[in-house]
């Protein structure tokens, strides 16, 4: 029992800063320690309940919910040096953009999980709810892969969360990314309507591929900069996402020919070994810029992030482009 601590049966009123959350998220963060495996086999087996009733993982809770929780074995409650430890280690590469009562936007580093999970212990979120322990509620508004740098945004209110979801199934939010291509890019503006389907591999992993009947998405590609006469042609291009499909930027480019630099996923893996070798050692995606409506006052805000130091030192290395555009 060294290292653990018993909890009796007990029961939890749902307020506003948790309503809205799923069952199984709410359990995770109030019941800290507990493996998600056994949170859902208390859950099946009916030792939590919603209301005096059984109720599944996803289900939504309301303010005023009453949550039975069952008597289960956490981890022992961290030393007050060991919180300060935690929280000094969250503020790690979190730099803030802008804040607000409702919102933050991050500057999230490449190499940083949004969130925890598949051997993963602490994500942006994770590391932004230890470092604010006095935060009620702090949830990501949307989600960027692990090797993607740039602008991401959290909400500090269930009500902000709701609005910028909204707007972001609305479309009226306009996402725009950075990245390097392979080839000789000559459209100052090319519009891509290609569907995409998602799919699993033998060996378990997640993929995306266009296919006809897949999930409909669009990406918008402007022209930055072009090195039509380095070996082999490189391109810098402005993508602008007006649907939110997994891998959707990589995959619409490699499938036009122009394969994302560093792409360990639908890249040319071979040139990315040569990129190495100049000094680009991850994927060149970089959400460089978000433009929204604030979700309370309705202010048009911009929240934009530099080339990070990595990606433009390796910029540097190519020379003067032959054409530089600039995106609108």
């Amino acid at each position: 029992m060294n290292g653990l601590r018993n909890h009796s049966v007990r029961e939890v009123a749902i307020d506003e800063a948790s309503a809205g959350q799923r069952l199984d998220n709410f359990l995770a963060r109030t019941l800290k320690g507990v493996p998600k495996s056994h949170l859902y086999r208390i859950v099946r087996s009916g030792e939590v309940r919603v209301n005096g009733k059984r109720a599944g993982p996803d289900a939504r809770l309301v303010e005023g919910d009453r949550v039975r929780l069952p008597p289960v074995r956490t981890g022992e409650a961290p030393t007050a040096a060991a919180k300060t430890a935690s929280a000094a280690r969250a503020g790690e590469k979190l730099a803030v953009l802008y804040e607000d009562d409702d919102l933050i936007a991050l500057d999230k580093a490449a190499g940083v999980a949004v969130h925890g999970g598949s051997g993963i212990a602490h994500g942006v979120i994770e590391r932004l709810r230890a470092a604010r322990p006095q935060a009620r509620f702090l949830e990501l508004v949307h989600r960027l892969d692990r090797e993607t740098s740039g602008v991401l945004l959290v909400a500090k209110k269930r009500a902000a969360l709701v609005a910028l979801h909204d707007a972001w199934r609305a479309g009226s939010v306009d996402k725009r990314y950075r990245v390097l291509v392979r080839g000789r890019w000559r459209d100052e503006k090319r519009v891509v309507r290609l569907a995409v389907h998602k799919f699993v591999t033998r060996e378990g992993e997640r993929r995306v591929r266009v296919e006809g009947d897949g999930q409909q998405a669009q990406t918008t590609f402007r022209r930055v900069s072009t090195w039509p006469q380095h070996d082999p042609p490189l391109a810098l291009l402005d993508a602008e996402l007006h649907t939110g499909r997994t891998h959707q930027i990589r995959v619409h480019l490699t499938h036009l020919g122009f394969p994302l630099a560093g792409d360990d996923k639908y890249g040319d893996f071979a040139w990315n070994r040569v990129l190495v070798k100049h000094g680009l050692r991850r994927m060149f995606l970089h959400a460089a810029r978000l433009e929204l409506l604030h979700p309370r006052s309705g202010e048009a805000l911009r929240f934009e992030s530099p080339l990070p130091a990595d990606l433009a030192a390796f910029v540097a290395t190519l020379g003067t482009p032959s054409v530089s555009s600039t995106d609108g």
